[in-house]
C-alpha cells in the first residue's frame, strides 16, 4: 500500500499486519533483512524472545510476532531471531497499534546486547582473576613458608653436619655462629661458657672479636635462661657493665643446655625489627645439637690430650731405657776393658822384660847364624809386645769412661781408632777409602761419636757379602762437620728405611743384632746436636751422612 511507502525511508526494519495471517507492508530493509518468505508463520517462529513468557505447548505463545498482533496495546520486547545458516540476531521489537493495523519497528541491538555479554564475561572474568589473585596470594604465602621451611630445614642441617664432621671446638662454634649471623642479619654472634652466674665468652663472629672475659646478664635474661627459654628483647645494652648502644637492638640469647646443665649461650645482635615465630624452632634445634657437640668435642679433646701425654711419657720411657742400656752397656764395656787391659798388661810387662834382657845377652853369642836367627826372633817378639800394648790403649782409648763432659776431639784420628778396633772385620774383605778433609778440633763426646762409627761401620762390613769397599769423607762447611759412610753393599728396601733408627728393629738374624744400634746412635747424634740421615739403593749401596752443628 502506497500510504505506507515513507517507511522505506526508515534504516530499520519495518513491517506492518493487519492480522496474524495478513501482511499489509514490509519496508525496503526488512526485505534486504529478513528476505521473502510466503508464510509470517514461519517468520514468527524463528524469532522468540529472550525468555518464553509462559509454559505452554502452543508455539505461538512463545512468539513476540504473534503477541504483538494480538495484543490489543502497544507492544515492546527484547527478541532474537535465528536466521538459516544459525546466525542470531537481537532486536528490540516495538508494536505500535493504529487502527485496524499492527506496526513492528525492529531495530538490530546485537552489539548492545553483546558488549553486555562481554561486560558480564569481563565481569565474571575479573571476579575470576580475582579469586586466583586470592589463590595466588595463598600460594604465595605458602611457597615463602616453604622456602622458609626449606632455609631453615638446610639451615640446620648444614651446622649438623659441621657439628658432625669436626671435634674442634672453635670451628664448630665459629661455623655454627656464622650460619645464625647470616640467617638473622646480625652484626654481632658469640658464645660464651657458663660459670654459675657469669659466663665467658670463648668464641665470636662479626664487627668485633673480642673473647676471653667474663660478661653478665640483666635479671630478666638470667630468669629466661635458667627457665630453659630464649631471651628475646631490644636493649639498648648488649650485657651488664657494657657501654650502651646508640638504638635499641634485637638482643637474643638463646641457652646451650646438656644433661639439664646450662654450658653457656648463644648471643645474636641485630640492627633488625623483626617478629621471632618459626625461627625458635632454628634456635632451640641448633642449641640442642651444639651443647651435645661441645660436650662431644671436649671428651675428645681430654681423651687426644691424654694420648699426647701417654705417647710422650712412651717415648722418654724409651729414650730413658735406650740411655740406660748404652750406658750400661759401656759401663759393662769399660770394666770388660780395664780388666782385660790390666790382665794383658802384666804377662806383656813380664814378657818385655824378657825381651830387654834377651836383646842385651844376643850380643854375646859367638856364633854368627845363631846370634842373627835370636836377634830376628827378638825383634819380632819386640814388634808384638809394642802392638799388643797400642791395642790395649786404643781400647781404653775407646770406652773413656771418665769422659762425661765435652772435649775437643779430632774426628778423623777418632774415626782411624774405630778402623783400628774393627779391623777383624775389614781384614782381607774390605778395602776402605779414606776422604778425610781439614777437620779442626770439634767439642763433642768422643767416646760416644766412637760408638756411632763402630755400629755404622760394622752394619756396612756385614751389609758386603763377599768382597767390597767403604768409602768415608769427612768435610767442615759453614761451621758444620760432616762425615760420610758409604759402602756398596746389598742396601736396605725402601719400605725399611724409616724404620731403622726404631728400636728394637734389625735385619740381622736371631742372636746376631739386637736392634739397639743404630737407635741409640740416632739419639747419641741427637745429644750432639746434629742429624744423621740414610740413603739407599738395593743391590747398590747404602750411604750414612752425619752432620754436627758446631757453633
Amino acid at each position: 500500500m502506497k500510504k505506507f511507502d515513507f517507511f522505506n525511508q526508515y534504516r530499520d526494519p519495518v513491517i506492518i499486519v493487519k492480522d496474524y495471517e495478513n501482511v499489509v507492508f514490509k519496508n525496503n530493509t526488512f526485505r534486504r533483512v529478513f528476505k521473502s518468505f510466503g508464510d509470517i508463520r514461519k517468520f514468527a517462529h524463528q524469532m522468540n524472545f529472550e525468555m518464553c513468557p509462559m509454559d505452554s505447548e502452543n508455539v505461538d505463545l512463545c512468539s513476540p510476532v504473534f503477541q504483538a498482533i494480538t495484543s490489543k496495546e502497544n507492544f515492546f520486547a527484547r527478541v532474537f531471531y535465528s536466521y538459516a545458516n544459525g546466525q542470531t540476531i537481537f532486536y528490540d521489537f516495538t508494536a505500535i497499534k493504529r487502527g485496524a493495523y499492527t506496526i513492528i519497528f525492529l531495530v538490530d541491538v546485537s552489539s548492545d546486547v553483546l558488549l553486555k555479554d562481554n561486560q558480564k564475561e569481563r565481569e565474571a572474568f575479573q571476579d575470576k582473576l580475582i579469586k586466583l589473585e586470592e589463590e595466588n596470594e595463598e600460594l604465595q604465602k605458602i611457597r615463602l613458608k616453604a622456602q622458609s621451611q626449606a632455609i631453615r630445614i638446610a639451615l640446620i642441617n648444614k651446622v649438623s653436619n659441621i657439628i658432625r664432621e669436626s671435634m674442634d671446638i672453635s670451628m664448630i662454634l665459629n661455623s655454627a655462629l656464622k650460619e645464625l649471623a647470616i640467617m638473622f642479619g646480625c652484626f654481632k654472634a658469640y658464645y660464651a661458657s657458663s660459670t654459675e652466674n657469669r659466663f665467658h665468652v670463648v668464641e665470636t663472629f662479626g664487627e668485633s672479636s673480642f673473647k676471653n672475659f667474663d660478661i653478665s646478664f640483666d635479671a630478666y635474661a638470667m630468669k629466661q635462661l635458667k627457665s630453659n627459654k630464649i631471651s628475646i628483647s631490644y636493649s639498648l645494652s648488649e650485657y651488664l657493665e657494657a657501654e650502651p648502644f646508640k638504638q635499641s637492638v634485637l638482643r637474643i640469647i638463646v641457652p646451650v643446655f646438656h644433661m639439664q646443665k646450662m654450658i653457656g649461650v648463644l648471643v645474636l645482635l641485630s640492627y633488625q625489627k623483626r617478629e621471632l615465630n618459626e625461627e625458635i624452632e632454628i634456635l632451640d634445634a641448633v642449641s640442642s645439637q651444639l651443647g651435645n657437640a661441645i660436650i662431644r668435642a671436649e671428651l675428645y679433646q681430654k681423651n687426644a690430650k691424654n694420648v699426647r701425654d701417654l705417647k710422650k711419657a712412651l717415648d722418654e720411657l724409651k729414650e730413658t731405657q735406650l740411655q740406660l742400656i748404652n750406658s750400661e752397656k759401656m759401663a759393662s764395656l769399660g770394666q770388660l776393658v780395664a780388666g782385660v787391659a790390666h790382665e794383658i798388661n802384666t804377662p806383656v810387662a813380664s814378657i818385655k822384660s824378657n825381651n830387654s834382657i834377651i836383646s842385651k845377652l844376643i850380643s854375646k853369642i859367638e856364633q854368627d847364624d845363631l846370634r842373627n836367627m835370636f836377634a830376628e826372633i827378638n825383634s819380632i817378639d819386640s814388634e808384638a809386645i809394642q802392638r799388643i800394648s797400642n791395642i790395649v790403649v786404643s781400647l781404653k782409648k775407646f770406652v773413656r769412661l771418665d769422659e762425661s763432659e765435652l772435649q775437643e776431639a779430632n774426628i778423623n784420628k777418632e774415626i782411624d781408632l774405630t778402623l783400628d778396633l774393627i779391623r777383624h772385620e775389614t781384614k782381607n774383605k774390605i778395602e776402605i777409602e779414606k776422604n778425610y778433609g781439614e777437620i779442626p778440633p770439634v767439642k763433642c763426646y768422643p767416646n760416644m761419636l766412637n760408638q756411632v762409627f763402630t755400629n755404622i761401620l760394622i752394619n756396612a762390613c756385614q751389609a758386603i757379602e763377599d768382597c767390597g769397599k767403604i768409602t768415608i769423607t769427612t768435610e767442615y762447611k759453614d761451621s758444620k762437620l760432616i762425615v760420610k759412610f758409604k759402602d756398596n753393599g746389598k742396601g736396605i728396601p725402601k719400605e725399611n728405611l724409616n724404620k731403622i733408627f726404631a728400636a728394637g728393629y734389625t735385619t740381622k738374624g736371631v742372636g746376631v743384632g739386637t736392634g739397639l744400634g743404630l737407635a741409640i746412635s740416632q739419639k747419641i747424634i741427637d745429644k750432639h746436636n746434629g742429624t744423621i740421615k740414610v740413603y739407599s739403593d738395593v743391590g747398590v749401596g747404602t750411604e750414612f751422612i752425619i752432620t754436627i752443628n758446631c757453633e
